[in-house]
């Protein structure tokens, strides 16, 4: 099965950027959507084959999530069941018979790293949602997750150091991600792979440069990691300060 996630960064302005495109030629069994930035009823999209769900932020323009499956779920969740977390829409989560699959967009700890405490909260509170999902079934996990994990996942490591996204705390939260029992698809494939990134800075020519960071990641559950089979990154599709990453594993629903 075929899976892609995308920080659209708005997806009214990426569908005039050829977001249809795109979504149409992958043909994705599963299209994941963080940062749409929507209210419900802002946006109509025609994608005959798929079932649509949306999670969106109680503020106008800002975060939102949203999963188009071409199979119809057991049952669908919004959020991680914390009042105090889940008015941002950030978080779905679908049952199919064999697998959940959760789409998530976690916090910015922003600049300063003034909201890093809601960000440690939302990183405890989503580990134990998955580990929760991972005792019944295996999981397939999508998300921005606004952390560069490595030194290698990120084009300049010193002078981020601390910084937003590479901080200690964001990337020690990911580590006990991982540990709990999730592998990191990309770099279980390509463990040296460097230069390899799906965001970059609207500023300093970043993109043209390849001066980027690797923060949008599938996860799954470690006794699935024997059957990926592809984990692309789509470096050149425009649409977004973030490129669409994939997900070719050997599932069935």
């Amino acid at each position: 099965m075929q899976f892609v996630s995308w920080n659209v960064n708005g997806l009214r302005a990426c569908l005039q950027k050829g977001f249809l495109d795109f979504f149409h030629s992958a043909d994705a069994d599963f299209f994941c959507l963080q940062e749409t930035k929507l209210q419900p009823g802002q946006v109509a999209l025609d994608l005959p084959g798929y079932e649509q769900f949306w999670c969106c932020a109680e503020k106008k323009g800002y975060s939102g999530t949203a999963v188009f499956a071409k199979e119809a779920p057991l049952s669908v969740t919004y959020g991680l069941g914390q009042a105090e977390l889940d008015t941002e829409g950030r978080c779905i989560t679908l049952e199919y018979p064999k697998f959940y699959l959760v789409n998530c967009y976690t916090p910015n700890a922003q600049e300063g790293l003034k909201r890093l405490d809601h960000r440690m909260a939302w990183d405890d509170a989503y580990r134990a949602h998955l580990q929760a999902l991972d005792a019944k079934k295996p999981v397939i996990a999508c998300a921005d997750f606004n952390v560069a994990h490595q030194e290698i996942d990120l084009k300049n490591p010193g002078p981020n150091r601390g910084n937003a996204g590479f901080s200690d705390q964001e990337r020690e939260r990911f580590t006990r991600l991982l540990d709990a029992g999730f592998t990191d698809t990309f770099r279980f494939r390509n463990p040296d792979a460097v230069g390899a990134y799906s965001w970059w800075s609207y500023r300093f020519n970043a993109r043209k440069n390849n001066a980027g960071w690797r923060i949008d990641y599938f996860l799954v559950s470690d006794r699935l990691r024997d059957r990926i089979t592809d984990t692309p990154i789509y470096k050149d599709i425009p649409g977004s300060d973030h490129c669409p990453v994939g997900l070719t594993i050997e599932v069935t629903l």
